[in-house]
């Protein structure tokens, strides 16, 4: 299953000298995230964004940070999927004052705060720690503490996606990583990942994006078996679609006990956006993927504005199917915890 995309093995910037171009030498897919992305010019068509998720059973967690130029955010989401309460806080930043992101990703702590709380997010070799504390809508006193770790040698995908010259994005998707830590409600302590069933996800975004677009991702992480050998193996997927068609390269692969497979293909999503709750299924061409998200919760928001606009459905719930790695050998699960979203945009 080898990809025909060029594999970047060497940093190198996202941009040429002047920050405002695409470099050449960029364009490919990386199994760390080696690329500086020096952007510099073209205001208001830069986008920065750090997010973190956890998936721990019946608990999903989002924690955004990210500077789109002529706004900031630093986010905190968490749902119980079983019952579907969820909570959190929104804190919008005009002009995204205060707010700033490192153009190599994981090499600056990641820090905002006002006086009803704040986000904090410090990577060091071994992982990242977040700390995070709010108030509920009702008032009520919430944080979250918690640790993504990263393993020795831990692959991830990292991929440029050109549009043009002047239209690209850098990503850096990371599935499988164990989590562990504690969610804290008032009185209520939600702990995680204290018998290895938590597991983070990282998606880096730097770029330069065109005013409208749609995209598709998805990802997960759990225990599969190797089908041959029964045996057990620790996956995690990695989907992309719609933004990347058309351009040459793609967003998708699995990691399986830590090691990446790249897939240059891109994948058939079938879903119904009026209908989320409805299975997802994504199949490759060549058979190497064949899965169904089954939801359980839809993570639905819309926001409209003169010139912005987004609307999103981010389901939660479990994969089931199988993959098949660089080396032929394929694995099936069922019960894997994982999301899927499309979202539409105009920024």
């Amino acid at each position: 299953m080898a990809t025909h995309e060029r594999e970047i093995t060497e940093p190198v910037d996202l941009c040429t000298a002047n920050g405002r171009r695409l470099h050449p030498d960029a364009i490919g897919w990386s199994r760390h995230p080696i690329l500086t992305a020096n952007l510099r010019g073209s205001w208001g068509r830069n986008k920065r964004w750090d997010y973190w998720a956890i998936l721990a059973g019946d608990l999903a967690i989002a924690v955004t940070y990210a500077d789109v130029d002529y706004l900031g955010m630093a986010s905190i989401w968490w749902c119980d999927l079983e019952t579907g309460r969820t909570g959190g806080r929104d804190n919008n930043i005009p002009a995204a004052f205060g707010v700033d992101l490192p153009d190599l990703p994981g090499t600056a702590p990641l820090r905002w705060s006002n006086r009803r709380g704040g986000v904090a997010l410090v990577d060091d070799e071994g992982g990242v720690t977040i700390d995070a504390a709010w108030r509920e809508s009702d008032g009520t006193r919430a944080s979250l503490t918690a640790r993504i770790e990263l393993p020795d040698g831990h692959e991830s995908l990292n991929v440029v996606i050109p549009w043009s010259e002047t239209r690209f994005q850098f990503t850096s998707k990371h599935q499988a990583r164990p989590a562990h830590g504690v969610l804290t409600i008032g009185d209520e302590e939600r702990t995680f990942g204290s018998t290895g069933d938590a597991w983070g996800v990282l998606d880096v975004g730097r770029g330069r994006w065109p005013y409208r677009n749609i995209w598709n991702w998805g990802g997960g992480a759990g225990h599969a078996t190797e089908i041959e050998r029964g045996s057990d193996h620790v996956v995690g997927l990695q989907f992309g679609g719609k933004w990347t068609q058309g351009t040459g390269h793609t967003e998708n692969g699995i990691i399986v006990d830590g090691h990446l497979t790249k897939v240059g293909d891109e994948l058939e999503w079938t879903y119904d956006w009026d209908a989320p709750l409805r299975p997802w299924t994504l199949r490759a061409p060549d058979g190497s993927i064949d899965v169904t998200l089954h939801p359980r919760y839809d993570r639905h928001s819309r926001v409209e504005a003169v010139v912005l606009g987004m609307e999103v459905h981010q389901v939660f719930g479990h994969w089931s199917g199988t993959v098949r790695d660089d080396d032929g050998v394929t694995y099936r699960f069922d019960g894997m915890q994982g999301f899927a979203e499309e979202a539409r945009n105009r920024w």
